[in-house]
């Protein structure tokens, strides 16, 4: 039985991981480090110098901004500079209007606004921004390492903030107070605390169903959730895979494509939240699960796939996919009657099976990659419930799961940064 002072971490770890964002996480945590530096300003900038770190550039350049009908970095800093307001966090565009977006538009065409890779940066999630004023004033504000984690601001020379990096780049993404998880502490969380210390997850649910929702019944994106609803039955027929793939693919069609709605995050992704809720909540609600069954899958997802990006790192060349929907499998195999043993099973058929998927910016195609990632946890799951499970004489998996997590996370973390230059350089020469 956990102690309450471990709960008592635990749940507020889970409040700092899981949190409202509107729009792709990284485009957004540059428009807020641009609201920051203007409000120390005090005034409309009359030019934005940026620095940005490889993987911020990477997984902004081809993705929609909440409504703006418009993709890519610029418009984003605009706003953040015209409506942003650092208050509202990662949901700091909620403001946008289209009398906003046409004067970022000419903000963008005045060239007010120069962006430069910050080569070596000290975090891969790492975001400088300095805003000067027609008499020379200045402000800079600065995040690293998580999307609004603010370390340095100052204005005109005067320092207002400072805080020392503590993790150099690509390094775990946890702080000193973040309590140290292993996949029993997960489980036995999930499985022993209140429900009503919980419930609070099911907002994950009420937000990425929406967004869900939504694209269903528009047009965002690739539109590859429609799709799946309208085209899916005839190959898979009306069936839970059908039904995960399409709510999950839509939720992420909707996010991507732009649309000006929040959806519940997860370590500092969207996607990530999507991919950990919705698999669970469509296969929760095509069994009937009362609320509490559903809370209790939905904590197990979520907190395995906060407890893996604690050492993979907040941003990497490894889709964030294969970590939440990691942790979706671990939900999916709870719902089907599985405990800790088939869970650990689970899991271990995730890492034999996804490792290497590679991120290549946050962009409409990322549903496909999801689409991939749910549709593998739904079927590690039913091998786990099977008595099937990927063993130690085969490839990265260890007979500890825990160990298998960590083969998994050290391929993405270390092994896998060339591949992530390498992508870079093809996405930025294109």
């Amino acid at each position: 039985m956990l102690d309450k002072k471990k709960c008592d971490e635990i749940i507020a770890l889970i409040n700092r991981e899981v949190v409202p964002a509107i729009g792709c996480t990284e485009p957004v945590a540059v428009a807020l480090c641009v609201a920051k530096a203007a409000e120390l300003l005090g005034t409309l900038p009359e030019s934005l110098n940026l620095r940005l770190s490889g993987n911020i550039l990477k997984n902004a350049m081809g993705v929609g901004i909440p409504g703006t009908g418009m993709i890519g970095l610029p418009i984003a800093i605009a706003l953040g500079a015209l409506v942003g307001k650092s208050e509202y966090a990662l949901e700091v565009l909620r403001d946008v209007t289209p009398a906003a977006v046409e004067e970022g538009k000419k903000y963008i065409a005045d060239g007010r606004i120069n962006i430069k890779l910050f080569e070596n940066a000290p975090s891969n999630l790492h975001i400088e921004v300095v805003a000067r004023d027609k008499e020379g004033n200045q402000a800079t504000a600065v995040i690293s390492e998580a999307h609004t984690n603010f370390v340095y601001l100052d204005r005109n020379g005067e320092v207002l903030l400072k805080k020392e990096n503590e993790k150099k780049c690509g390094a775990d993404m946890d702080s000193p107070e973040d309590p140290k998880l292993d996949l029993k502490t997960v489980y036995d969380f999930a499985m022993q605390m209140p429900f009503e210390k919980i419930a609070f997850i099911l907002d994950a649910r009420k937000l990425n169903k929406a967004a869900a929702e939504l694209a269903l019944s528009g047009d965002y994106g690739h539109s590859l959730g429609s799709t799946m609803k309208l085209k899916g039955a005839e190959l898979f027929g009306d069936s839970p895979l059908e039904h995960i793939v399409s709510y999950t693919s839509a939720a992420c069609d909707a996010r991507m494509g732009g649309a000006q709605i929040a959806v519940m995050s997860n370590s500092g992704s969207g996607n990530q939240g999507i991919c950990a809720t919705m698999p669970v909540v469509s296969y929760a609600e095509d069994i009937n699960a009362d609320e509490e069954t559903t809370a209790r899958a939905l904590m197990m997802s979520h907190l395995t796939s906060i407890y893996i990006k604690q050492s993979l790192g907040r941003l990497s060349a490894l889709c964030g996919c294969v970590v939440a929907s990691t942790g979706a499998s671990a939900g999916l195999t709870y719902l089907m009657g599985g405990g800790y043993n088939e869970i650990c099973s689970s899991i271990k058929n995730m890492v034999a099976n996804l490792t290497g998927m590679i991120c290549d910016g946050a962009k409409p195609s990322c549903s496909l990659k999801i689409s991939s990632g749910v549709s593998t946890a739904l079927m590690s799951a039913m091998l786990a419930m099977n008595g099937k499970c990927v063993t130690e004489a085969e490839g990265i998996v260890s007979d500890d799961v825990d160990r298998s997590i960590h083969n998994l996370t050290s391929i993405g973390r270390e092994a896998m940064q060339e591949t992530d230059r390498a992508v870079l350089e093809i996405m930025t020469n294109k």
